[in-house]
Formats: structure tokens, C-alpha cells, sequence
């Protein structure tokens, strides 16, 4: 009998017991913004930021409407603006593009390998032609990041990392978000901690974090947030930054801070179901699974595998078969982006010029979330669908 999975790929755990009393006190108290205050007490967001910057190594944590905020503040912090170019991966969701040309920035993308992670070879070639590389770890793949510093270092380059997908990841035991001078997180409800919307940025640097609590809409009220630069930079930076207003709440904040204190113990249940995922597709003929750097620690909310060289027919019959027997793959090959597939050659607000090497592994590429309401039995029946179907796919063109 052929088996058909009955699960829903978009359904995600409950928030934690936890954060629904913690966010009624807030609803209770009808002070959701972030500077509404009462007396000495620090508020939602400002813990948040105190246990977030603590979470991930960081002098200072801002926590922010998305992660796409977090982005192009980070950006605008550095002092990027009309007409500068940015270096990004080619392989990547359209909000980080969307962060440069939020700006006034050009994106200049570099190229991706069948390990999924940004070229180096590509990205020490284009490092005169940029000054800042948003370096997006797309779906939780993390490059070899002492070689990327080295790189970046040597050209005169400064990283911000989006952290999206990677949450909880490491390389070497450094977490992600902290070998660049920014790091961006995203907590909307598809990521490692769920607040629907929602990010946070984290860097050492005091006037790089100062101009990012200036631009979230401070008004002045510095103070008021978990992790504060020393008085003297706000002086220095707060009549030439401007308020672009993307603050969290405490409605939010308070959903998500017994989110980060369960996170190592969510981390382990999605890398879990990732191992019974790629085992079952391990040797599927004419299926390559992504190999991982030796160094990485990485979260596996997600997992991804190359057709590579098979013609888009092939691969759209592929998904046809899977999604006919419950199972949903996206593909980031076809000529339309749908939902959220899109590629470099998909954004047209900036010009780019076709990467043979790049274009081969994007036209392969095939996603699938992991969401934690899956139990590993459900996974282990997943991947017998996906190789059943390949390899049906596969033998008949063979």
C-alpha cells in the first residue's frame, strides 16, 4: 500500500506555557510599548536584550520588529547608503537583498556552492568591489568562517551576518552572529524562536549599537534598553541618525524569553529529525545531499538536497509525486519564484550577470521544513517518500 504522509508543514509547537501567562501580565497591564514603563522595572524587552546579548556572547543586544529591520539597520549603522555596493550570497531569501536596496545599496552577489555556503573562492575575487558583505547563512549552512574572516579581514571588508536560519548554530563554538561586527536574528514564526514578527541585532561595537538604538525610535530614552552604550557615543552619534521606527514590544518580548531559555533543548529535537531525514535519503540515486564542515555546529530546522544536471520537467514531476502523497518540497530552480524561492536573477531592482556554477546548483536546489510538531517516525516516513519518488523519477529517465 502506498504510504501517504498526513502532517501539516506549516504547523508550529504552541508557545510555551510560559510566555502565554507572561504575555497576559502584559495584556493585563495595557503597556505594551517598550518605554512604557512604571518606576525602576526594565520591562520585557529590555530582559530580552539583558538574556539575549548573554545568550549569544554579545556587549550589546537590540531586539526589533524583524530580522529584516535588524538587517538594514545594521546597515544603515555602518553608514551604507545610496549607491554603495554590498556583497550577498546569490543564494538567499529576498529579504536580504531587500535590506541593501532598502538603503539606496546595490547588491553584488556571490556565488554559491553545492555545500550550499557562499563561494570564498568568488568572494576574494569581488572584495575591491565592496566594502561590506551581508553574509546570509541560508537554511543553516554555515561556510568555513575562519577562511571567510581571513578573506574579509584581508580586503578591507566589514561582515554582517544574517542569522536567520542559524540561531543556536556555531563554527568552532563561536556562535553564529558573532564573527562579524553585526550580527541579525529573526524570530518570525517559521524560525528558531516564534513572536510571529520579530529579530534582534547584536554587536561589540558602541557606536555601531548606539546608531542601531537611535535609528529602532529611541527617543531618547536610552536608558531604558537592556544593553546601553556608554552616554558619551549617543551624544556623539544622536543629531546625525536618524528614527526609523522598528521597535519590539513587551508583548512579543515576553512570548520569546522562555523560548531562548528552551532553545538548546529545541536545537536537539530538530537536529534530530534532521539526522533521520538525511539518513533515509542518504544513497538515493541521482540525489546529493549537502555535506557539512567539520566545525559546524548547525540547527536542522530545515533540510535541503541537489537534483543536480536533472532537467525541470524531471524535478517538477518530483514534486508533483511527493506533494500527491502529502509530502511538500520547495525548489528554488523554476523560471517563477513561488513563495518564497525566489533567486538573484528573481530581483530586478538589482542588476546582476549570469554565474554558470552558481546557476547549475540553484536550478537543483530542493527545500523542506522540519517543524518540531513532526515526530521521527513521521521524518523516517518522509524520507522513504521523497527516495521512493526520486528514484521512481530518476529510473525512468535512466
Amino acid at each position: 500500500m502506498t504510504e501517504i504522509f498526513k502532517g501539516n508543514f506549516t504547523q508550529q509547537e504552541p508557545i510555551p506555557e510560559e510566555g502565554i501567562e507572561a504575555a497576559l501580565d502584559v495584556l493585563r497591564s495595557g503597556r505594551l510599548h517598550r518605554y512604557n514603563l512604571v518606576g525602576e522595572e526594565p520591562g520585557e524587552v529590555a530582559l530580552l536584550e539583558r538574556e539575549f546579548a548573554a545568550y549569544t556572547g554579545a556587549k550589546y543586544a537590540l531586539a526589533v520588529a524583524s530580522g529584516g529591520y535588524a538587517m538594514a539597520t545594521a546597515l544603515r549603522a555602518l553608514g551604507v547608503g545610496p549607491g554603495d555596493r554590498v556583497l550577498t550570497n546569490a543564494f538567499t531569501l529576498a529579504p536580504v537583498p531587500g535590506s541593501i536596496a532598502s538603503v539606496g545599496a546595490v547588491p553584488v552577489f556571490v556565488g554559491v556552492t553545492e555545500a550550499l555556503t557562499i563561494d570564498l573562492d568568488d568572494l576574494a575575487a569581488k572584495t575591491q568591489e565592496a566594502d561590506v558583505l551581508m553574509l546570509s547563512h541560508m537554511r543553516g549552512h554555515l561556510a568555513d568562517m575562519d577562511r571567510l574572516m581571513e578573506i574579509c579581514d584581508a580586503g578591507g571588508v566589514t561582515v554582517v551576518e544574517d542569522c536567520a536560519h542559524t540561531m543556536g548554530a556555531a563554527w568552532r563554538g563561536v556562535p553564529s552572529g558573532r564573527w562579524g561586527r553585526v550580527g541579525c536574528y529573526s524570530t518570525q514564526t517559521y524560525k528558531h524562536m516564534n513572536s510571529g514578527e520579530g529579530g534582534f541585532l547584536v554587536t561589540d561595537d558602541d557606536e555601531v549599537m548606539a546608531r542601531a538604538i537611535i535609528l529602532s525610535g529611541s527617543y531618547m530614552l536610552y536608558g531604558r534598553h537592556g544593553t546601553v552604550p556608554p552616554d558619551e557615543v549617543f551624544e556623539r552619534v544622536k543629531y546625525d541618525t536618524p528614527n526609523v521606527s522598528g521597535r519590539m514590544d513587551h508583548l512579543r518580548a515576553a512570548i520569546l524569553r522562555p523560548q531562548l531559555r528552551g532553545l538548546e533543548a529545541q536545537v536537539a529535537k530538530w537536529n534530530a529529525r534532521y539526522h533521520v531525514v538525511e539518513d533515509g535519503l542518504r544513497g538515493t540515486p541521482g540525489l546529493t545531499l549537502p555535506e557539512r564542515g567539520e566545525q559546524e555546529s548547525y540547527v536542522g530546522s530545515s533540510i535541503q538536497f541537489l537534483l543536480l544536471d536533472w532537467d525541470g520537467a524531471r524535478i517538477g514531476e518530483v514534486l508533483k509525486r511527493c506533494v500527491a502523497r502529502g509530502v511538500e518540497l520547495k525548489w528554488f530552480g523554476a523560471a517563477e519564484p513561488t513563495g518564497f524561492t525566489s533567486r538573484y536573477d528573481s530581483w530586478r531592482y538589482a542588476p546582476s550577470a549570469p554565474m554558470p556554477a552558481s546557476d547549475r546548483i540553484l536550478r537543483g536546489i530542493v527545500d523542506m521544513r522540519l517543524p518540531l510538531t513532526f515526530s521521527l517516525e513521521d521524518c523516517a516516513q518522509i524520507a522513504r517518500i521523497i527516495r521512493a519518488e526520486v528514484g521512481a523519477v530518476y529510473q525512468a529517465a535512466s
